[in-house]
C-alpha cells in the first residue's frame, strides 16, 4: 500500500474577505506542481463563502463538478434554467460540465457563512450533454458506508448520483474505538481520504480536522476511530 499524508496547513490558502478557501490541489492563484491531482480527482476546495456572496456566472465544460454543502444554504443557477435552486447541508449536488455550461453559486443567506466542499472529477466521457442534478441524504450510523456519487454505468444504488467517471464518493461516521474497513473498487483505483471533522488512524498516520491521505496500490485499509468523526473517500482511477 503507497500512502501520502496531506495535513491540512499544507493545502494552498486564500482570503478574498468574501471568500476564504482551502486548496488540496492546485487552483486559481495557488500552483503546486506536485499537487496537481490524485488520478482523476483535481480539485477538492473546502470554502466558507460570507452572507450574499458568492461566483458570478463563469464557464465550465467537459468537468464532473461535485459540491457538498457542510452548513449553510447554497444558491444555484445555470444555463439549462431560468430559475435558482438551493442545496443545502445534507443535500449534495452534481453537474456534468460537458459540452459547456454558465452557472452561479452564491450563499443564499443573508446572516451566516456558507461551509461547502467542491470536487472536480475528470470525466471518462467528453463532451457530453450538460446535466444537473442534487439528492438529500439521510444521517447515517456509525460504519455504515453512504455511498454518495458513483459511475453512470453503476446502477447499485439508485439513491447516489451519477458522473461520467468510474469513480466513487462516498463518507463514513465512527464513535470513538469504531473501525472500518475500506474496500477499493479495483486494484487501479486509489482514494483521497479527508477526515472532515474528529480524528482517526489509518496504517499508523493519524489524522486530525482536515488532514487527508492518498492512497493508492492497495485492496482494502482499515481505519480506528480515535475521537467521534466523519471521513469522506473520493475514489477515482489513478491512470487518468
Amino acid at each position: 500500500m503507497t500512502i501520502i499524508f496531506h495535513p491540512s496547513n499544507s493545502r494552498g490558502h486564500a482570503n478574498h474577505g468574501w471568500l476564504e478557501a482551502n486548496h488540496s490541489f492546485s487552483f486559481a492563484r495557488y500552483f503546486d506542481p506536485e499537487k496537481m491531482n490524485f488520478g482523476a480527482l483535481r480539485v477538492l476546495n473546502d470554502d466558507k463563502i460570507a452572507p450574499n456572496m458568492g461566483f458570478g456566472t463563469h464557464p465550465h465544460d467537459n468537468m464532473e463538478i461535485i459540491t457538498v454543502p457542510l452548513s449553510g444554504v447554497l444558491k444555484h443557477k445555470d444555463s439549462m434554467g431560468e430559475k435558482w435552486l438551493t442545496v443545502e447541508a445534507g443535500e449534495v449536488q452534481v453537474m456534468s460540465a460537458g459540452t459547456g455550461i454558465f452557472h452561479s453559486e452564491m450563499n443564499a443567506s443573508t446572516s451566516e457563512d456558507l461551509r461547502l466542499f467542491q470536487i472536480w472529477i475528470t470525466p471518462n466521457r467528453m463532451s457530453v450533454e450538460p446535466r444537473y442534478d442534487q439528492r438529500h441524504f439521510e444521517q447515517m450510523s456509525s460504519g455504515e458506508l453512504q455511498i454518495l456519487v458513483e459511475s453512470m454505468n453503476d446502477f447499485q444504488l439508485e439513491s447516489s448520483l451519477k458522473i461520467y467517471q468510474d469513480a466513487q464518493i462516498s463518507r463514513v461516521n465512527l464513535n470513538a474505538g469504531d473501525g472500518y474497513n475500506y474496500h477499493l473498487k479495483s486494484e487501479t483505483h486509489g482514494v483521497y481520504v479527508m477526515q472532515v471533522f474528529g480524528a482517526s488512524t489509518i496504517d499508523n498516520q493519524e489524522l486530525q480536522q482536515r488532514d487527508a491521505v492518498g492512497i493508492s496500490n492497495a485492496n482494502q485499509f482499515l481505519i480506528e476511530a480515535q475521537q467521534d468523526g466523519q471521513l469522506l473517500f473520493i475514489e477515482v482511477p489513478m491512470n487518468s
